[in-house]
């Protein structure tokens, strides 16, 4: 095998990859065997035609797709080692050349990583954070705890108000005119909550139980049934039931229920602790990201459209592994939130640039400062892994991919060189 690079634009490069003759005869053959039994001709039974038949009769080309798919992924990893260059988006593959007798030959135009012109990175100044927590603060945390804590009253005497959690019967109409989906019976809704239409929950502050009210809403340009948006609608609601929430009291009693301390005072001083261990985490990382925010806008660098489209793509399919731990396939989701595959790319590109921007700045600081990632770093990491993973170290080396240990002492240089650029800063 051999590969020619040749550097484009932009930090753009064609790979030249070239396999021989021989190769290319051993994925045909490879892809006769996998589609032979798929394949019938008079005469013969079927999984028994000759290949020499099956070219004759279809051409040579029959199997130069399933060939050509069983090669590049490894010609193309090879030629990424081979040929030296920091690549850093997918590949786009054209085949220039397939055919019987002669060395299959295609290309790959891929982005390499850009070059950086680092601006200023020590002594950046950023905004000083006030990590002081507030009595108020303290109060809401402990009234969240409360609300967490209350029951649920129901209430027969008086009409629904602002918060109350009611259970409704509803039916819409358009122009005088029931539509499909309007109608539900028995429907819980806490009033104040935004779960409906803009206007419709506070028009039921009043109602009594049993009581008809009629709601009068125009649903949103952008509402999600194409047929009811913007157009007005009359709903004809009847409260069945309602319900308050009934907070327990703030005393001590309350606080060696939801705590392990015995006063109220005491459990005060301990959420006032964990609100001020949390902002102060919540300003090192803002200092953190202000850091090298301010680094990126004083550097120069130059993003190849295909690094960008690639950190995008990527970004989507996390949020897909997430959604599918959650048991949501990325189909139910587009189709529960009326998003598209597209929509979500943009959405995320802004995020992507920030991402690929931040950690070339990084990067380039690892080497202005000849950072490095020492094998006790490495081993540190490992075992952080294993804890997170619940195994031992032994087995997650075992489970790492061959050319894993370059690409985490990578990352933990890069994290060294954050953490240096944040001692390095200046809080105005």
């Amino acid at each position: 095998m051999s590969v020619q690079v040749e550097k484009l634009e932009n930090s753009m490069a064609k790979l030249t990859i070239e396999t021989s003759a021989e190769e290319l005869e051993k994925a045909l053959q490879n892809a006769f065997l996998k589609n032979k039994n798929k394949i019938s001709i008079p005469g013969f039974r079927k999984g028994k035609v000759p290949r020499q038949i099956i070219e004759k009769m279809y051409g040579p080309a029959i199997f130069y797709e399933d060939a050509a798919n069983e090669l590049i992924p490894e010609a193309y990893e090879k030629a990424m080692d081979e040929c030296g260059e920091d690549i850093v988006s997918s590949p786009e593959i054209d085949v220039t050349q397939i055919e019987k007798g002669k060395p299959f030959i295609f290309t790959a135009l891929v982005a390499l990583k850009p070059e950086v012109k680092l601006g200023k990175y020590k002594g950046v100044k950023v905004d000083k954070a006030d990590t002081a927590v507030t009595d108020e603060e303290v109060d809401a945390e402990i009234n969240k705890e409360r609300e967490n804590n209350a029951r649920n009253i129901e209430v027969t005497d008086r009409a629904v108000k602002d918060g109350d959690m009611t259970v409704i019967d509803f039916e819409g109409f358009v122009d005088g005119t029931a539509f499909d989906g309007g109608k539900g019976e028995n429907y819980p809704l806490t009033i104040g909550s935004g779960a409906f239409i803009p206007g419709f929950e506070e028009q039921l502050v009043g109602a009594q139980i049993g009581e008809e009210v009629e709601v009068n809403v125009t649903f949103p340009e952008d509402y999600q049934a194409e047929e009811l948006k913007g157009k007005a609608a009359l709903f004809k609601c009847t409260v069945r039931e309602i319900k308050e929430k009934e907070l327990p009291e703030l005393d001590d009693e309350f606080a060696s229920e939801v705590s392990e301390f015995e006063t109220l005072a005491e459990y005060k001083e301990d959420v006032r602790a964990t609100l001020t261990s949390k902002k102060e985490k919540e300003a090192k990382d803002a200092k953190e990201a202000a850091v090298i925010e301010a680094i990126v806008n004083d550097s120069e660098m130059e993003i190849p459209e295909a690094m960008l489209l690639t950190q995008q793509k990527q970004m989507v399919d996390e949020f897909a592994q997430r959604m599918q731990m959650q048991g949501i396939s990325m189909d139910q989701y587009l189709q529960f939130t009326g998003a598209t595959y597209d929509k979500m790319m943009e959405q995320v590109r802004p995020q992507a640039e920030r991402r690929i921007k931040s950690r070339l700045v990084l990067e380039a600081v690892v080497k202005a400062e000849n950072i490095e990632a020492s094998d006790a770093d490495y081993e540190e990491e490992l075992k952080s892994m294993a804890e997170a993973y619940q195994m031992e170290v032994d087995k997650v080396k075992e489970m790492l991919p061959e050319k894993s240990a370059v690409q985490i002492k990578q990352d933990i240089a890069v994290r060294k060189a954050a953490e240096f650029v944040v001692e390095k800063a200046k809080e105005k």
